[in-house]
């Protein structure tokens, strides 16, 4: 067998409109809530009967936004990840680069709430790097005494990433005075995430970046080891 179909049971609502500036990994921005839509007939409550008992999720799900593979020739055995710098390269297999041959994703997340909307299943979610309109084809309890393996090796990727200062200008702050205190925190914690490319390194750059994060078109630079929030429009 060399293909299989997967239903899709739900999408996912978060601050993300896009993959640039999702953290690279789930739990680095804690306070960014999402919720997750499940689909008739897999919403139904007696689906999710249970589910409260449990602290967190491992959430499985399609990298949407990455194009498929066009066929087998056209697979590429290699990726760069971000913890090397974005310039050396290792076996997709070595990596949770979304360029896979499934594009299948999969994040350990907080299971804030469940709220029955319509007959259907929401979940509130926390911690998720998950663009918004994220198709899930699966969720399962995280069970810590078999999923937490504390003398575990992680290769070339020995620690959690560093955060940055975050700084806004008094027209970023004006502009997002409405977003409020939780929203706010959440966005600093997603910032200091350093989202830029993983080649331009992690030094002062002048050159300017956009995020679409809560609706808001943020512009930001780097100056030293400080990311200066520029200016944050309302989208649309």
């Amino acid at each position: 067998m060399r293909e299989h179909t997967l239903p899709v049971i739900g999408r996912v609502h978060s601050p993300y409109a896009d993959k640039f500036a999702v953290p690279r990994q789930p739990n680095l921005a804690p306070h960014a809530l999402s919720s997750l839509e499940l689909f008739a007939p897999y919403g139904s409550p007696s689906a999710c009967e249970g589910l409260a008992g449990f602290s967190h999720l491992i959430v499985f799900f399609v990298f949407h936004q990455v194009a498929p593979y066009a066929g087998e020739h056209s697979f590429k055995s290699k990726v760069r990840p971000p913890r090397l710098g974005g310039n050396e390269r290792v076996g997709v297999f070595a990596s949770r680069s979304p360029f896979r041959p499934s594009r299948l994703g999969m994040s350990v997340v907080e299971l804030l709430g469940l709220e029955c909307r319509q007959g259907l299943m929401w979940l509130k979610l926390g911690g998720a790097d998950l663009v918004d309109g994220t198709p899930v084809v699966d969720i399962k309890p995280y069970l810590p005494f078999a999923d937490s393996v504390p003398s575990a090796h992680s290769g070339y990727v020995d620690s959690r990433p560093g955060g940055m200062s975050v700084r806004f200008t008094p027209q970023a702050q004006a502009d997002l005075q409405d977003l409020g205190a939780d929203k706010l925190q959440a966005l600093t914690e997603i910032l200091s995430q350093d989202p830029r490319p993983a080649y331009r390194g992690t030094g002062a750059d002048e050159h300017r970046y956009g995020a679409l994060i809560y609706g808001y078109d943020l512009h930001f630079k780097i100056e030293g080891d400080e990311l200066v929030v520029l200016d944050a429009p309302k989208k649309g």
